[in-house]
């Protein structure tokens, strides 16, 4: 489950501050804008735990949990031991898969948006190219009344949680179903996921990565830097220790947070098991990048880390545009 951490997430709480109070689709409040369309997504965006507890408005976010089977038992996303579980059949040697939501749970997902009064859907989701994730979306949209678009991402983690709430923020705004679908898009396509992993084995037992690849890197004792790049895992660099592979984690993510203009970065820092070392990297990286709001630190989803296996530290790097307007409380600024 992703930890709690408020004071890393400022911008959001800003920006949400800003759209509430639009409380009930369909009415506006005090000048709020009215919320037409609600946003659907799966457990993969990482969010934070708080994060749904803080929106402006009821239903408009609903995140769908993928299972995960630990030998021949089935969890969800959001069972307290789940992480535990997982750690401990992958140090066991027990079978651990993961599975798609199925296009059942996405309709009922769906059908509650209309019942709350939305009157349509954007469903934001891991990359087509690592699940089939947005397959089941799109069978659930073809059995439903309510208009729905599905966003495939190409992303995982926080970088599709970013996604997910720009979607969110342009929904509260008032959005049409076109525009919030857009505003994921552009967001996700912003947005950069570098990680690092002990071992390839996991990956390679999930089908993420060829076997030559993953023998490869054990046999020479590789520490492999990967990437995403078009929806699919690609090795970046490969390193020849562990501690080489986090400090040339930290130099490439340094070096793609650089400022650019018009635009503010967020970070965030995925772990699986190693916490410690997470707040590591995450304290590194906000002395290097001090005009950077501090990164969120968090587990990785179950989903994720069932693949990646113990050890990952993944970093994500999301480019915001900011957007000028009049100055009203001593600040010109505000983030999209």
């Amino acid at each position: 489950m992703p930890d709690s951490n408020a004071a890393a997430w400022p911008w959001v709480r800003a920006r949400l501050s800003g759209l509430r109070p639009a409380a009930r689709p369909g009415t506006g409040r005090g000048g709020g804008a009215v919320v037409r369309t609600a946003v659907v997504t799966d457990s993969a965006a990482a969010l934070p735990a708080d994060y749904p507890r803080g929106l402006p408005c009821d239903g408009i976010l609903t995140v769908t949990p993928m299972p995960v089977m630990v030998g021949a038992e089935i969890y969800g996303e959001g069972e307290d031991d789940i992480l535990e579980t997982i750690a401990l059949a992958l140090a066991a040697g027990t079978p651990v898969k993961t599975s798609r939501p199925s296009p059942g749970q996405f309709e009922q997902a769906y059908r509650a948006a209309q019942l709350h009064g939305f009157d349509a859907v954007v469903s934001v989701h891991i990359s087509g190219e690592l699940s089939g994730t947005a397959d089941s979306a799109r069978l659930a949209a073809a059995r439903v009344g309510i208009p729905v678009d599905v966003v495939d991402t190409r992303t995982v983690g926080m970088a599709q949680g970013m996604a997910v709430q720009a979607a969110v923020n342009a929904a509260a705004a008032g959005a049409d179903r076109g525009a919030v679908a857009a505003a994921a898009a552009t967001q996700a396509d912003r947005t950069k996921v570098f990680f690092y992993v002990p071992s390839l084995e996991q990956l390679r037992r999930g089908g993420r990565i060829g076997a030559a690849a993953s023998l490869l890197g054990t046999m020479l004792a590789i520490k492999p830097i990967l990437a995403l790049d078009g929806g699919r895992i690609v090795p970046l660099e490969k390193v020849r220790s562990a501690a080489r592979a986090v400090a040339r984690l930290e130099e490439i993510v340094v070096a793609a947070a650089a400022p650019h203009p018009g635009q503010s970065v967020r970070l965030a820092v995925h772990h699986f098991g190693n916490p410690e070392e997470a707040k590591s990297l995450a304290a590194r990286l906000e002395a290097a990048l001090p005009d950077c709001p501090p990164a969120q630190i968090s587990s990785l989803p179950a989903v994720l880390a069932a693949h990646a296996g113990l050890g990952v530290l993944a970093v994500i790097v999301g480019r915001v545009e900011i957007e000028e307007r009049p100055a009203t409380d001593g600040h010109a600024q505000r983030l999209k």
